[in-house]
């Protein structure tokens, strides 16, 4: 076993059989074998592909796909295919279908643990979990149905996998954090390490011992070299369906609502209480002790410097531009509190 995935095998199916397990309408021959899913630009004659939006009509007319997912109002696009599958969400279907070739394409192991592996004192292992090598599972730990601990991870002392979850190689899982059911960690990501707590004293600082944990929710995916840091006193909480991407920061005592996403290089500052079912684009900075609402989008690369308690898709990016215009437009910021102060003496002036 190496990193998250097993061994993958080829793989084929026919348009019935995708149909049959996820639903749509069949268009055209249902027998027709297919032996990988791609592109649209790169997709043949034995490839299935999808439209998940009408901006890329052109490249469907120029795809050779043998396949496509499309639409119900594109139905007589499907004429020019040898089949097409129907359905009102192309790009979900797409989705469900990766998960459902690749467990037709993993080769199944059979659970156990490596034979280099450490297995602490008290560990309950379920039976059908896998544990590779030079893993170690520390002392009261348990690990549930179907987990699978990757190469050289490390669960700590009274952790906790819910069942099928999987860590990839080289994760750190810390001690009596948990971990719901199904969820996903990939390389290189920490769980549980030391918020930043220090407090100042005549010019140094005096470590604050943090002591709470990491609690995750179900259906939790946790990018690449991502850190969520353990709480000071409670715990950091990532609800259910919370997504993370590669290389971001969750401070001390941060608390996400459910199905909440972020893209990559976000930073969350600690104590900061982000709602449910929000969005954050690439990069986007969020201060600490700050509370943000439920449905709150936030565009890449913004800064949110006060709480947020209104859905909405909320922005603070300069606009990139050339660098000498980039120049003056800052030079003109740093004045603008000069420049009101000048404007409101003019109002009074006239209007007195």
């Amino acid at each position: 076993m190496s990193g998250l995935a097993d061994a993958l095998v080829p793989a084929e199916a026919s348009v019935a059989e995708i149909a049959t397990a996820l639903g749509g309408e069949v268009l055209g021959d249902p027998a027709l074998r297919l032996e990988r899913i791609a592109s649209l630009q790169s997709a043949d004659a034995h490839s299935i592909s999808f439209l998940a939006h009408n901006k890329f009509l052109p490249q469907l007319q120029a795809s050779a796909a043998g396949c496509v997912i499309l639409r119900p109002e594109h139905r007589d696009l499907a004429a020019a295919r040898l089949a097409a599958i129907l359905t009102p969400d192309p790009y979900l279907f797409y989705a469900r279908l990766t998960q459902w070739w690749v467990q037709r394409q993993r080769a199944q192991q059979a659970p156990g643990v490596h034979p280099s592996a450490h297995i602490g004192q008290g560990v309950h292992l379920h039976p059908s979990a896998r544990v590779g090598a030079f893993a170690v599972i520390d002392d009261g730990a348990r690990i549930g149905a179907g987990v699978v601990v990757g190469p050289h991870c490390v669960v700590g002392p009274h952790a906790v996998l819910g069942e099928h979850t999987r860590l990839a190689a080289r994760v750190s899982f810390g001690e009596h954090c948990r971990m719901g059911a199904r969820g996903v960690i990939h390389s290189g990501a920490v769980i549980g390490a030391d918020g930043f707590g220090f407090a100042p004293q005549a010019g140094t600082w005096t470590r604050i011992e943090q002591l709470g944990a990491v609690r995750l929710g179900d259906d939790v995916d946790i990018g690449a070299n991502t850190c969520v840091d353990r709480g000071a006193l409670d715990d950091t909480v990532l609800e259910d369906g919370v997504k993370l991407d590669n290389l971001i920061q969750i401070a001390h005592n941060v608390h996400i609502g459910e199905h909440t996403a972020m893209a990559g290089c976000v930073g969350v500052a600690g104590s900061a209480r982000i709602g449910k079912h929000c969005t954050f684009g690439g990069a986007a900075m969020i201060l600490g002790h700050l509370e943000i609402g439920d449905h709150v989008h936030i565009s890449a690369a913004s800064v949110v410097m006060s709480s947020i308690t209104k859905p909405g898709q909320y922005s603070g990016v300069f606009p990139i531009d050339d660098n000498g215009a980039w120049e003056k437009n800052a030079a003109t910021l740093r004045h603008l509190h000069t420049l009101r102060a000048r404007l409101r003496a003019l109002e009074k002036k006239f209007a007195s």
